[in-house]
């Protein structure tokens, strides 16, 4: 554990919490490493959940199956990052979806029901634990609000203005960058990827915006394209 102690403390569920009260709340939430290989199942559609995991190493992807097995990708959990929380706290019957590393992974699993619930060390440090999860869950629904907005838009071209808007306004000008690769764009959006880098390479073209990767710059004429002005 002590290996990834650097990532524990950047994680969101421990804000405010030092290394020793950080030893503390990992007993209180009877944590457990595991290590996974390639392509290993981390959790499986259908299960029941009762914990959250902290990806320490590596990374997984989230994917739905449908009746006939075919796999769709939905998101990526990087390192750092938490997975299972909604459906812990919603205490979802069963799990809709599958978490299938992409390589060697290091993970921690969380016991959800003794995280929002006091033990018998009454440790003090642990209300922030829960007040930390409420924080995390609440910034999930907030991104789920501004996904679901820029989908909502008919053609991909409204879509990606709608997300970039955001991105931008989110980094207070028009230069910024966005936290996504071309696929991962594609799939957060709902979109083909083939499609979107065409409508981009338009955009590009009409004089709406710049790009290079991930780093875009916005103009005003992609405001008064997108009715924003």
């Amino acid at each position: 554990m002590e290996e990834f102690l650097h990532i524990l403390r950047k994680s969101p569920l421990f804000y405010g919490v030092n290394d020793d009260e950080l030893y503390t709340l990992l007993k209180c939430c009877a944590a457990e490493q595991t290590r996974y290989e390639e392509g290993e199942y981390i959790y499986r559609m259908g299960e029941s959940l009762n914990s959250i995991m902290i990806m320490l190493s590596g990374s997984a992807m989230v994917v739905q199956e449908n009746f006939w097995g075919r796999q769709e990708e939905l998101f990526r959990v990087k390192e750092g990052e938490i997975f299972g929380e909604s459906y812990s706290c919603a205490r979802t019957a069963v799990l809709p979806v599958s978490v299938v590393t992409e390589g060697p992974c290091e993970v921690l699993f969380l016991q959800y029901q003794r995280m929002i619930t006091f033990c018998s060390l009454a440790c003090d440090f642990h209300t922030r634990l829960i007040q930390n999860m409420l924080r995390v869950l609440s910034e999930h629904n907030v991104k789920l609000e501004n996904k679901l907005e820029h989908m909502s838009r008919k053609t991909t071209r409204d879509k990606l203005l709608s997300y970039l808007s955001q991105q931008a306004v989110a980094c207070g000008g028009r230069d910024f960058d966005i936290p996504h690769s071309r696929q991962e764009l594609a799939r957060y959006l709902g979109v083909d990827r083939s499609a979107m880098s065409n409508e981009l390479s338009k955009m590009k073209t009409e004089g709406l915006l710049e790009f290079q990767r991930n780093h875009f710059v916005l103009y005003e004429k992609a405001g008064a394209v997108n009715g924003q002005t």
